[in-house]
């Protein structure tokens, strides 16, 4: 398994943007098909985007297209989520899972077998 290490959440104003960093560890980080979630309080994990292994397919859920963009840096062993035009419903923490073995793109919490600890992004109206 990869371990996962996120950051870059905190306190912003709505319109406002941030940047989320998670790092991997290992050799194989190349390999693995990379997501965000995000669980607000009192509410249920919801997928976020994703990215596949090899960079080619990328998943938004609707409610952020448009304003969240999925990369990679296979070189840092990092996958980033830049978040413009952030709204107070953005409001939750913020966790990166992963799965390897060249696994393609997917939605499904059940599909990832990593996860980070998240990082809290809190956006005031």
């Amino acid at each position: 398994q990869v371990q996962l290490v996120e950051s870059g959440g905190g306190l912003v104003q709505a319109g406002g943007s941030l940047r989320l960093s998670c790092a991997a560890s290992g050799r194989t980080f190349s390999a693995y098909t990379m997501a965000w979630f995000r669980q607000a309080p009192g509410k249920e994990r919801e997928f976020v985007a994703a990215i596949e292994w090899s960079g080619h397919n990328i998943y938004y859920a609707d409610s952020v297209k448009g304003r969240f963009t999925i990369s990679r840096d296979n070189a840092k062993n990092t996958v980033y989520l830049q978040m413009n035009s952030l709204k107070p419903e953005d409001t939750a923490v913020y966790s990166c899972a992963a799965r390897g073995g060249y696994l393609g793109i997917s939605r499904r919490i059940a599909d990832f077998g990593s996860w980070g600890q998240g990082t809290q992004v809190t956006v005031s109206s």
